[in-house]
């Protein structure tokens, strides 16, 4: 093999495609099945995102490559462009809204701010008397475990090989340890998600538990992807447990509700009362949801890091790492995957790597 990518959630199929589109024989394994660990657990939003240049620019990267893509996906991956309404609750988020939105236009990303009348219009189901939102046009909704299937059978069809149900020991430079034999290769890639640290040792990933809720089916219910203005505060919070509004619509006429995280190692229990809390904060911006039959609820852990970056790059002669992308491994998947196979080839990346650098000085984590 010229390369073996170790993980088949969304961001190792994108990598294994991206790999074999350069010509390389590519093998990708998987401990389970293509998109079963944290890509199953995950809202599937495309979204820009500002928190940080570094994150801007993936994010922004990897958007457009993925609305580049649009056309050729399959029905069943699910993909609609709803855009994404930032909700301002006063007028005090309502500015933080307008310099987001100056941020956007500033480097080439369609945003509009919405005053009160307008929100109501866009979105009937928001309580009334909210300030406002950030309209981001573009942002995409996909499945994202249909999505991780799709871009696994891209690379297949470029010739790669795809393995189920096999777990990985151990990674060294130059080969892999599977059921206690190595197999050889010149490349080897982590794209083991919250897994990662236990073959990169000292890999600064934890996992962040986090609930989703789908509902049964109301099309037309939610026309936009819904996001406080406080996602992301809550999102980097170092606090044990957060909760935030964010709410999706689906192709299948469902609504996705979220989000919650919280530093449980795997445990996959479900926490009702922080489900709880999380239902309760969507019903407070629409009142409606409390009407509607909840279908499932369930879990996943998001491949957290300290600074909130994930790790794209070489850690070792030959190995690298395409993991710890938090609750942005559906939007950063296809740019992940074009940086990592830059950096294979030697060619110059779009964007600039180092910000994602795994061998970067990292913050120290702080929860409790």
């Amino acid at each position: 093999m010229d390369a073996i990518v170790v993980g088949a959630g969304i961001v190792g199929a994108a990598v294994g495609e991206a790999l074999a589109a350069d010509g390389l024989a590519v093998t990708v394994l998987d401990a389970e099945f293509p998109g079963a660990g944290t890509t199953s657990a995950a809202m599937g939003h495309v979204v820009v995102m500002d928190d940080s240049e570094a994150q801007f620019a993936l994010t922004g990267y990897s958007r457009r490559l993925w609305s580049e893509r649009a056309a050729e996906l399959p029905p069943d991956v699910e993909d609609e462009c709803p855009g994404t309404l930032w909700v301002a609750s006063d007028e005090e988020e309502l500015e933080h809204a307008v310099r987001r939105s100056h941020f956007y236009r500033e480097r080439g990303v369609e945003a509009e701010v919405l005053d009160s009348a307008a929100l109501e219009k866009a979105e009937p189901n928001l309580r009334r008397g909210l300030a406002g939102a950030l309209l981001v046009h573009g942002d995409r909704v996909i499945y994202p475990p249909n999505a991780a299937r799709r871009l696994l059978s891209n690379a297949v069809v470029r010739g790669a090989l795809a393995e189920r149900r096999v777990r990985v020991e151990a990674i060294e430079p130059g080969r892999v340890r599977v059921n206690g034999s190595w197999r050889e290769t010149a490349i080897v890639v982590n794209a083991a998600g919250v897994g990662a640290p236990e073959l990169t040792p000292g890999l600064a990933i934890e996992p962040r538990k986090g609930h989703l809720v789908i509902s049964d089916r109301y099309p037309g219910f939610c026309r936009h992807q819904l996001v406080e203005l406080g996602y992301l505060k809550s999102a980097h919070s170092a606090g044990a447990e957060s909760v935030a509004f964010n709410l999706q619509p689906r192709a299948t006429g469902q609504v996705l509700v979220g989000s919650s995280r919280e530093f449980v190692g795997l445990d996959r229990s479900t926490n009702r009362r922080l489900v709880g809390r999380m239902v309760r904060r969507a019903v407070d911006f629409v009142p409606a949801l409390a009407a509607l039959s909840v279908l499932r609820t369930w879990v996943g852990f998001r491949p957290s890091t300290p600074d909130n970056l994930p790790f794209i790059g070489e850690v070792d002669e030959g190995v690298f790492v395409a993991a710890g992308h938090e609750g942005l491994g559906i939007t950063t998947a296809l740019g992940t995957a074009r940086l990592l196979a830059d950096l294979v080839a030697g060619r110059v990346p779009e964007i600039d790597p180092s910000p994602y650098s795994p061998l970067r000085p990292m913050p120290e984590a702080q929860h409790g």
